[in-house]
């Protein structure tokens, strides 16, 4: 049996998150395919407290996945970065963006994020 893919617990303690069973039932899909997620890097998992947690911020307000973050974790990871560095660059605030990568997801900044992890992998 394989492991779901996750890294230590890197996010800024204020960060909300969602249990992977939270997560299965957002999306309407068995824990198992949120666990393929995972390994796809649709989404990223951190440990915390024992429990395999997504941020909150890693879904739109229709319950899906942010439309731009499985693109991004595999321009990252193409470029070498792994999960905990994503993460942790994720929810660094970045006063030229303004904001963090992670929340500018959400916008018109969604690209601009891309753009910056396109030339930070290559």
């Amino acid at each position: 049996m394989s492991t779901v893919p996750h890294s230590d617990d890197v996010l800024p303690a204020d960060v909300e998150t969602v249990n992977l069973p939270e997560v299965s039932e957002r999306l309407g899909i068995p824990v198992t395919r949120v666990h393929d997620l995972l390994r796809d890097g649709a989404l990223l998992a951190v440990r915390r407290a024992g429990v395999l947690v997504v941020p909150e911020v890693f879904f739109d307000d229709d319950d899906e996945v942010a439309r731009f973050l499985p693109g991004l974790v595999a321009v990252l990871r193409d470029g070498g970065y792994d999960d905990g560095e994503i993460l942790k660059w994720l929810f660094e605030e970045d006063d030229s963006l303004p904001g963090r990568p992670a929340d500018a997801l959400h916008g018109h900044r969604a690209r601009e994020v891309m753009r910056r992890a396109q030339a930070m992998a290559f």
